[in-house]
């Protein structure tokens, strides 16, 4: 493989990292994380399936929930949290209602079958309920959301669950961990730049991007992890010793994550593997003047981003553009913290000795 070392040049990590990156093109990453989880007993598309849609995380500076987590999701599968060789399926389907499962395998795969079912029968019946339940995780589901938006769709993702294997985050006025990070996801069709899409956990940092700061030798933003005796820190392997991650907008996030952990399991049912979620889809067609909803989305939008930057700002961005345009200035490149790559070449080679 071709690697290129090079210091981070481009500011677009949450990680106090300095470091040495190696350029990767997208397609070696692809082919190297999906030869790794066929060798684990995943189908070859699972195996895609996975490694794209890591691939297309790092690329959009989603780091959290990007290449590093190859070595996260083979670990779950060597322990047995995920089965690699199940698939899911459709468990039930009724009127507008659908229920995935997961089968305890792998959760991008599920989650991929759910927003291609979800948009297929709200397609029909204009909005369609689906639970996906019995899964690992599920990748990042901003890149789910962006797509069913250009595809006419709003969804709304909501879920969490299993709290007592994944007790992550702090309640408010808390300093033990209680609840895991719980995502909210929204995404709607936007302007002439593209969707809205809305992606973040309810805590002030996605479990995602301590695994990443702990693998690369990393460093975490302040105001974001306690230490198991409520300190503030930016270690993370504080975070591992006993220690929290704090609630997202302090009683605002905490409040969110709980109003999710009592949707996972309390209606859903109990978690399975890691977590259950619910998908609303919604058909924007089936709305007054559906023609003409671009046109009012990109006059709000337009608005918004006219509003003055504030002292260290450049401009005012709308959620979901950023993603998308660190993307395009990629051209297929992803920079991975060294050490990261080379754990997971490690991984490689020794799943083909």
């Amino acid at each position: 493989m071709d690697i290129k070392q090079e210091n981070q040049d481009r500011k677009i990590s949450k990680l106090n990292y300095e470091g040495l990156r190696v350029n990767i093109s997208s397609h070696d990453a692809i082919k190297t994380i999906s030869e790794i989880f066929n060798k684990l007993g995943c189908s070859p598309l699972n195996s895609y399936q996975i490694a794209n849609h890591l691939a297309e995380a790092s690329l959009s500076g989603i780091e959290s929930h990007g290449v590093m987590r190859t070595l996260q999701y083979a670990n779950q599968i060597q322990n047995g949290l995920i089965e690699a060789e199940n698939s899911p399926e459709i468990a039930s389907e009724e009127d507008q209602f659908l229920t995935i499962d997961g089968c305890s395998g792998h959760g991008i795969p599920a989650m991929i079958l759910a927003f291609d079912q979800a948009m297929q029968k709200a397609k029909i019946k204009g909005v369609a309920i689906t639970s996906i339940i019995n899964v690992g995780h599920t990748g990042r589901h901003g890149s789910f959301a962006d797509y069913a938006a250009e595809k006419g769709f709003l969804s709304i993702v909501i879920g969490g669950g299993n709290r007592e294997v994944w007790r992550q985050v702090a309640p408010y006025g808390g300093s033990k961990a209680k609840l895991p990070t719980n995502p909210y996801c929204i995404g709607i069709p936007g302007g002439k730049k593209g969707s809205f899409v809305m992606d973040f956990a309810t805590s002030m940092i996605a479990g995602g991007w301590i695994y990443a700061a702990k693998n690369a030798g990393a460093l975490l933003p302040e105001g974001c992890v306690i230490d198991k005796n409520g300190k503030p820190t930016i270690n993370p392997q504080d975070y591992f010793d006993g220690g929290a991650i704090l609630p997202a907008a302090q009683q605002k996030g905490y409040a969110m994550a709980l109003a999710a952990e009592l949707i996972a399991m309390a209606l859903l049912g109990p978690v399975k593997t890691e977590a259950n979620w619910l998908l609303i889809m919604i058909d924007i067609n089936r709305f007054p003047a559906p023609n003409d909803f671009k046109k009012r989305a990109e006059e709000i939008l337009k608005d918004i981003r006219s509003c003055p930057p504030s002292e260290g700002f450049e401009k005012v961005e709308i959620p979901g553009e950023r993603e998308r345009e660190i993307n395009k200035l990629a051209k297929g490149v992803i920079a991975i913290p060294e050490k990261t790559w080379k754990d997971i070449c490690k991984l490689y080679k020794d799943l083909h000795s």
